[in-house]
């Protein structure tokens, strides 16, 4: 069995949309998922599946509004995946502030004309690097002043999520321990 990792998109934000993690685990058992844990309430899930990591995401998005009346962006990565992304980070110094560098999940490639209007919002220290589908965000000044977190939506316009460095590594963690 494959060991995965999917990350929900706009749940339990603001008291908006809001899924209990022992609803979502115990639908993702039921699914034929196998060891399913979570962590926290913004939508993180480990398991293991004899599923494709397509057909993951693809029985997850059936599932979703059958147990929870509205839709959630579901993106799946294994834990080969997920260990190449914490491998390539290029900003080891997040190490001692994890909240300063953010990964962006992205499940489609931005345009060049896109990345280059990216590129220029950039202020003060924050940089990000873009690698296998994988946009590093570092915001050393915080992510919610960031003005290129601001702008990860409205301009790179491919379906995302973000994870800070201290749950990416939780979420290793967990997958590596199941």
């Amino acid at each position: 069995m494959t060991t995965y990792i999917a990350l929900f998109r706009g749940i339990n934000v603001g008291g908006n949309k809001v899924v209990k993690m022992e609803t979502l685990r115990n639908a993702l058992s039921d699914a034929g998922f196998a060891e399913v844990k979570t962590y926290i309430q913004s939508g993180n899930v480990v398991f293991k599946s004899n599923q494709t990591a397509r057909r993951v995401g693809e029985t997850i998005t059936d599932l979703f509004p059958k147990i929870f009346g509205f839709e959630s962006r579901v993106s799946v990565r294994s834990i080969d995946e997920w260990n190449c992304l914490i491998g390539k980070n290029p900003y080891p110094e997040a190490k001692d502030n994890p909240k300063s560098l953010h990964a962006v999940i992205l499940d489609g490639d931005p345009t060049e004309a896109a990345l280059t209007e990216f590129t220029n919002k950039a202020v003060g220290s924050e940089s990000f690097t873009l690698r296998n589908r994988i946009l590093y965000l570092y915001t050393p000044d915080g992510f919610g002043t960031s003005k290129l977190a601001l702008a990860l939506d409205k301009v790179l316009k491919v379906p995302l999520t973000a994870r800070n460095w201290r749950t990416v590594l939780t979420l290793q963690e967990m997958a590596s321990a199941i």
